[in-house]
């Protein structure tokens, strides 16, 4: 790791003003993406700029909305009565993510803007177009057990591995962004990109941008939800296949659902053709089963991770069969 220069900010402004007077500096908060990072000389910033004095850790309801701070951790978010009652699906989906300790530290605009855990892109003696544009992609061609079936390119086939983005984008939350030229908010679905030709720009935020808080709508998606995630092992372990599974039932029919997959693109992967599908229809397996057949629709496999081609659609079975289950 090399030596850099540590500073602490108070307000928003003074954020924005130290990362712009500065084209190699970073923002670091509980630093559990950033710090590894630079371990491993990813990324090699001159100065950090400390944020956790800014007041961005309030969670609150506010016109029908909860609005959840950048710098709330992930832990008490988890647990927040406000949530748990509000959000379900997103409490458990953060429960899912890394480790309790992880979770203590880690905050929500952390949370968002960490990088793949692609091991072609930590490893600085292999090719990846995502550290270094141009490299190639070292896991096209080599062990992709972990990477993308969906929206991947020739350029990059990582895939985004939070938990609670995967939430969020299923109960179609906006981000509330600061930088020089003022605020702006940014829905989720246009937050994270897919590689194509810029596999290096994980999401639309511009530089010097500072997420300040999330904003989550009301929605009626208080008892059948489920969070699926399959991994190696049960804790510390980053997603094969997960999926959000939101359901708005009348009785057995299917008023509204909201569903997204993890673990299978460099975004989270929302199956808006399959949510249309199942409107109106009755919650049984065989409807879930032609769900997930079209949910597969593209997909592709490169070699190591072919078994997620069998993998997603039956962990789309399970989560909608255990959504539907729930109260």
């Amino acid at each position: 790791m090399i030596n850099f220069e540590y500073v602490r900010v108070t307000t928003p402004k003074a954020a924005v003003d130290a990362l712009s007077e500065n084209g190699n500096a970073q923002w670091i908060a509980g630093g559990t993406n950033l710090v590894d990072l630079m371990k491993k000389g990813v990324t090699t910033p001159e100065k950090l700029i400390d944020i956790n004095n800014l007041p961005l850790k309030e969670i609150k309801k506010e016109g029908g909305k909860l609005i959840i701070g950048a710098l709330a951790l992930n832990s008490e978010v988890a647990e927040h009565e406000l949530v748990r009652q509000h959000q379900p699906l997103l409490s458990q989906a953060l429960n899912a993510g890394a480790s309790q300790q992880i979770r203590n530290m880690a905050t929500i605009g952390g949370n968002m803007m960490q990088r793949t855990r692609c091991p072609y892109f930590y490893n600085t003696d292999m090719p990846c177009n995502k550290r270094e544009t141009g490299s190639g992609c070292g896991a096209l061609k080599g062990f992709n057990r972990m990477h993308a079936i969906f929206g991947a390119s020739e350029n990059c086939i990582a895939v985004h591995p939070s938990d609670m983005c995967i939430a969020l984008m299923a109960l179609d939350a906006t981000v509330l962004i600061r930088g020089p030229k003022g605020e702006r908010r940014i829905p989720f679905g246009e937050f994270h990109r897919l590689p194509g030709d810029t596999p290096q720009k994980d999401n639309t935020l511009e530089r010097c941008e500072l997420i300040m808080a999330v904003e989550i709508p009301e929605n009626p998606y208080k008892e059948h939800v489920h969070y699926l995630k399959v991994r190696d092992r049960t804790s510390y372990a980053f997603a094969l296949v997960s999926v959000a599974a939101a359901l708005d039932l009348q009785g057995d029919t299917i008023k509204d659902v909201r569903l997204v997959m993890g673990g299978v693109a460099h975004k989270p992967w929302r199956l808006t053709e399959v949510e249309n599908f199942l409107k109106g229809k009755t919650a049984t397996e065989n409807t879930f089963r032609q769900a997930a057949e079209l949910a597969m629709q593209g997909a592709k496999g490169y070699g190591h991770n072919n078994f997620k081609l069998k993998l997603a659609p039956n962990a789309l079975v399970e989560a909608l069969k255990k959504a539907t289950a729930s109260a």
